[in-house]
């Protein structure tokens, strides 16, 4: 007996200091990162804050698609791989509403612009919420007491459907929409510039996060939402329709989708059948690092990944440029599921045996 514990002491000895390594590895990584921040804006502190504003503006139009991943995953623990081609969808037809249907242009008067987007938004949230529930129902519901496996491949089959939906409607280039964001300054002091066209993307954004916060949290609805992500038979058992419930959860989440699909084609003026798909997996991996499941987390976990990007390839000292942007991220994806599965905010929680 005393040998045994003679041997094995040493071998508990080794792995214990051996867990300190990644934490001091990653916090070598993260002051690394402070001092490269701190130096670049010593360097400008007006450019550093422009490109913050980009940041910031980036990575509250990953919050809209990123809540939709990490609503889906909290009642259903399902990874939704065609949500960003939903949003794809919605940014098509926001584009089709506001340059076609309305009409707009750069000298369409301001009261006309106001209406023209709100009344996009409301039919593309409408819309692309009608269409994700109707996915739901179609392609994920009869296999919900299926393998894991096969609605997550079922999910990557739809995103293939929705883009070649895009491509027969809009064909394979980019659609384009009109200029129609006023650009002048908002404010603009001692260098630093905030432009209309940002401030009308928080204008849109915020509010749409704030129902949700709403909704999810005060409602009725809300509540069975979250009683059925912790227990969907303990909640049928209390009286919650659970079908009507995850219905209604994912048409939330293609609204959101929908409005962000709106609001990426006003901010960048151009979307195409394959945006979903890049932008995706970039809020996807935003979900994740926020901590998938968790609506803070994924706003979190958004902004994040829109500073990270902003300071990539805007930052002029030793930055590592736009090409290197999408390896970055999806590095960050890598080491957060491999080291910190559960998120910035989320909670670890043991395995079920």
């Amino acid at each position: 007996m005393a040998t045994n514990v003679a041997t094995t002491a040493p071998i508990r000895a080794r792995r214990s200091a051996g867990s300190y390594v990644m934490p001091a590895v990653a916090l070598l990584l993260v002051a690394l990162l402070v001092i490269w921040l701190i130096i670049n804006f010593a360097k400008s502190p007006s450019y550093f804050t422009n490109i913050a504003f980009i940041g910031l503006t980036n990575g509250s139009v990953y919050a809209l698609v990123a809540l939709g991943y990490t609503l889906v995953y909290g009642i259903l623990e399902l990874i939704n791989f065609a949500h960003g081609d939903v949003f794809m969808l919605g940014g098509l037809l926001s584009a089709t509403l506001i340059g076609s249907v309305f009409g707009v242009t750069t000298h369409s008067s301001k009261g006309f612009l106001v209406l023209a987007i709100v009344c996009s938004l409301a039919i593309a949230m409408a819309v692309l919420g009608a269409l994700n529930a109707t996915i739901e129902f179609v392609a994920y519901r009869p296999l919900r007491s299926a393998p894991r496996l096969a609605p997550l491949i079922t999910a990557i089959g739809v995103s293939f459907i929705l883009e070649d939906v895009a491509i027969g409607w809009k064909g394979p280039g980019y659609t384009a929409l009109p200029n129609v964001l006023p650009k002048g300054a908002v404010f603009s002091t001692h260098g630093i510039t905030y432009t209309w066209e940002k401030l009308i993307v928080f204008m849109i954004t915020v509010p749409v996060l704030i129902a949700l916060v709403w909704l999810v949290q005060k409602t009725r609805q809300g509540k069975a939402m979250r009683a059925t992500a912790q227990d969907r038979d303990a909640a049928a058992m209390m009286g919650i329709n659970v079908n009507r419930t995850i219905s209604f959860t994912f048409l939330i989440a293609g609204a959101l989708a929908g409005a962000g699909g709106l609001v990426y084609a006003l901010y960048f003026g151009q979307i195409r059948y394959d945006t979903g798909y890049q932008l995706g997996l970039i809020s996807f991996t935003a979900a994740v690092l926020g901590g998938i499941g968790n609506l803070p987390g994924a706003v979190l976990g958004a902004l994040c990944i829109g500073f990270i990007q902003a300071f990539n390839e805007g930052l002029r000292w030793h930055s590592p440029g736009s090409d290197w942007t999408e390896s970055i991220v999806f590095s960050i994806l890598i080491l957060i599921l491999v080291f910190r599965p559960e998120g910035l905010l989320g909670e670890r929680t043991p395995e079920g045996g």
